[in-house]
């Protein structure tokens, strides 16, 4: 199956890719895309990311913000009067 590029950026950052890897052109995708989907699998999980940026700005939670909310809090923010 053939696959036909249009774009010019995408031609020659393919290019450059496999100039710089040392190989094909077809080669060079393959490992473009194994390498794409490879870092989308691994990437951080909102819990992971969450707990990641509360260590990078010194942010803690007490033991209050592991229980969750009365219902009332929930009744409250959907109250129309």
């Amino acid at each position: 199956m053939a696959i036909n590029v249009n774009n010019a950026e995408a031609d020659a950052l393919t290019r450059k890719f496999a100039t710089i890897a040392g190989v094909s052109i077809t080669d060079a995708i393959i490992i473009a895309m194994r390498e794409a989907i490879e870092r989308r699998r691994n990437g951080e999980t909102p819990r992971e990311t969450a707990r990641r940026l509360r260590a990078k700005h010194g942010v803690t939670l007490g033991d209050e913000a592991s229980k969750p909310l009365p219902r009332d809090a929930f009744d409250a923010m959907w109250d129309e009067g």
